[in-house]
């Protein structure tokens, strides 16, 4: 039986209508998620099924005794009271009572406010607003105003999670969150739907975290619903072909209506009796190229490239920054012309704090900065604080002038705004009625417009949909100039860094080549190769003993056919846990066969230990057989 029901859900905020006759069932166990372009109706349509917003015809049936919440995108206007008073608000009116009861000294109103909450058998509801905010790392009594954008996503997600509702709405659940967030959110949501018949549908930008989760994919598209079963990988395939499909019919209808466009203007003829069929048609032909909703061509992103700068673009030496604690320490890189360096690490690490002491606007404690000859620099800041509220999006852009000068040659500011999906109506609104989206095309369209041969990017891609999203690694890939950029978004740094600075522990910033792939690999390798234990400190004297007869010692025969044979044991192994990992991941596992999952859970756990000491083992050998001279 379908966890969810949508029986043709209908709703116009104006025209054109935003859903048009949806029609849906999720399953329990399901995973979806829902793309679409910005302003399509996602987060409406989440809404709806939420029960925040009633749609105007149609009707949403969730399974008798079944419950639903939602993580909303946006955070609310008004953040007071404490992390325990969000979080509380999940559980409803036994939830407002609790956390009204932790402020109330005893005397007749705190016993009035128990015996209401024993009236709604709310008598756990502070056990269970005191948990789901241990689960997300947060301390209850932390007021909402001094909470990163991170920590008050993951108070909001503690908030949705905190009633134990059989369905998850999340919207974008991603923004905001640092990697390994991310990492522990893909966790929770293979573990969310592997309990008990849940589901969980969320809207997302990060396609690393849709093709780990999805099991099947809805795309929102004027005003339509389709269903793509599998990953985000098979849905863009069959995406395309019905695409092409759809052009197909439209040159058809085209043709087919010129054709009696032509007819009707033959002259009387055509108006006779016998004809009157053939011009009831004419008519439908032209009502239906009048409702058609056709789709929106793609933005046009382009950059305006600057002479070249000097081939060493920004040189850091012994850089050292902090406040009370050290943010940057000991930090020394070079960045050559035309590199594309990825900046990651958790949220407050200082990323943002590195990149403005590489272009000069900290004055670092220790250390030294020297910048390269000829360097035309753009800057997007996450804040987007370049942008002025109340001007218009023209204004924006034109800086009070009508025309914008790209790639050397005049273009109307209303033209160019187009490209970056901007139609003439919306580029004359007040940047503030804009979306999170809107405005970071905004912003691309503001800087790219303006020579340079150094872009500056800090979390350039929260809010796009992917399809700009994916233009923009495009036009970065193809950028003769030199890229600096901070991103949580696994896949945009793969395909764009050459290189990746990575934020470690005490303001240490370590440099890898590669994207964060490469990165997370060597990560892993370090992790698994990591004692145990810290071991106590030897005497010099006994360290260069052991040294000494380390060097001295032969790789013996058994060592070298087992360091031989590693390789392919390391292998097998990683096959395994991926075998796994995707059983587990899999909602037929629970829902087939969930005598067997702890069967699956102990053998990944077995598998992942015995990697991590073969891992181990590895380099053991690895460094006997160097010191001993047996290098393969």
């Amino acid at each position: 039986m379908p966890l969810l029901t949508l029986g043709d859900i209908s709703l116009s905020l104006g025209r054109p209508a935003l859903l048009d006759r949806v029609a849906l069932e999720v399953q329990p166990g399901e995973r979806v998620c829902l793309l679409g372009r910005n302003g399509e109706g996602k987060t409406t349509l989440l809404r709806v099924i939420a029960g925040e917003i009633a749609p105007d015809d149609g009707v949403v049936r969730l399974e008798a005794g079944r419950t639903a919440a939602l993580l909303p995108q946006t955070f609310p206007d008004a953040l007071t009271g404490t992390v325990f008073d969000l979080v509380a608000e999940g559980l409803g009116e036994p939830g407002r009572l609790a956390a009204t009861l932790r402020q109330t000294p005893a005397g007749p109103a705190r016993g009035a406010i128990e015996a209401e909450l024993s009236r709604l058998e709310g008598w756990d509801a502070e056990r269970r607003t005191l948990r789901a905010s241990s689960e997300a790392e947060l301390d209850p009594d932390l007021p909402l105003g001094e909470l990163s954008g991170g920590q008050l996503r993951r108070a909001l997600l503690a908030r949705a999670r905190v009633g134990a509702p059989d369905l998850l709405l999340l919207d974008e659940p991603t923004n905001h969150l640092d990697l390994p967030a991310i990492g522990a959110l893909e966790n929770l949501v293979l573990g969310f739907t592997g309990q008990g018949g849940r589901a969980v549908i969320f809207t997302t930008h990060d396609r690393a975290f849709m093709q780990r989760l999805a099991t099947r994919i809805l795309e929102l598209d004027r005003g339509h619903i389709t269903s793509w079963p599998g990953d985000y990988r098979n849905y863009l395939r069959r995406r395309e072909e019905r695409l092409a499909a759809e052009r197909q019919a439209v040159e058809r209808h085209d043709k087919l209506l010129a054709e009696e466009e032509r007819w009707i203007r033959q002259g009387i003829q055509a108006r006779r009796t016998r004809n009157e069929g053939r011009v009831r048609r004419l008519e439908q032909l032209r009502a239906e190229a009048r409702a058609r909703r056709t789709l929106a061509g793609p933005a046009r992103l382009s950059v305006q490239e600057a002479e070249g700068s000097g081939r060493r673009v920004i040189e850091a030496r012994d850089l050292s920054f902090g406040y009370d604690a050290p943010i940057v320490r000991g930090f020394s890189c070079i960045v050559q012309r035309g590199e594309k360096v990825g900046i990651v690490g958790p949220n407050g690490a200082g990323k943002t704090t590195l990149l403005r002491l590489l272009l000069g606007e900290l004055t670092p404690a220790s250390g030294i900065v020297r910048r390269g000859t000829r360097l035309e620099t753009v800057y997007f800041d996450q804040r987007r604080e370049q942008l002025d509220p109340s001007a218009t999006v023209v204004d924006s852009v034109g800086e009070g002038k009508l025309e914008v000068q790209v790639n050397g040659r005049p273009r109307h500011v209303i033209s160019y705004l187009q490209d970056f999906l901007f139609s003439p109506d919306r580029a004359r609104i007040p940047v503030s009625a804009l979306s999170g989206g809107e405005r970071n095309r905004l912003l691309l369209a503001r800087l790219f417009a303006k020579p340079s041969n150094l872009l500056v990017l800090d979390e350039p891609t929260n809010d796009l949909d992917l399809e700009t999203l994916e233009l923009l690694e495009a036009l970065l890939v193809d950028y003769r100039g030199t890229v600096l950029v901070v991103s949580h978004d696994r896949t945009f740094l793969d395909s764009v860094a050459t290189s990746i600075l990575a934020f470690e522990e005490d303001g240490r910033v370590v440099e890898h080549v590669g994207g964060y792939g490469d990165l997370a690999r060597a990560q892993a390798r370090q992790r698994a190769l990591k004692p145990i234990g810290q071991r106590s400190p030897e005497p010099a004297g006994d360290r260069e003993r052991k040294q000494r007869a380390k060097v001295r010692r032969k790789l013996g025969y058994r060592e070298q056919r087992e360091l031989e044979a590693l390789p392919e044991r390391v292998q097998t192994l990683e096959d395994t846990v991926a075998r796994l990992q995707s059983t587990l991941a899999d909602p037929e596992t629970y829902r087939n066969a969930p005598e067997r999952v702890p069967e699956h859970t102990s053998a990944l756990e077995a598998a992942e230990s015995d990697l991590a000491a073969t891992y181990k083992r590895w380099e053991a050998l690895e460094r006997l057989a160097t010191a001993s001279g047996h290098t393969g």
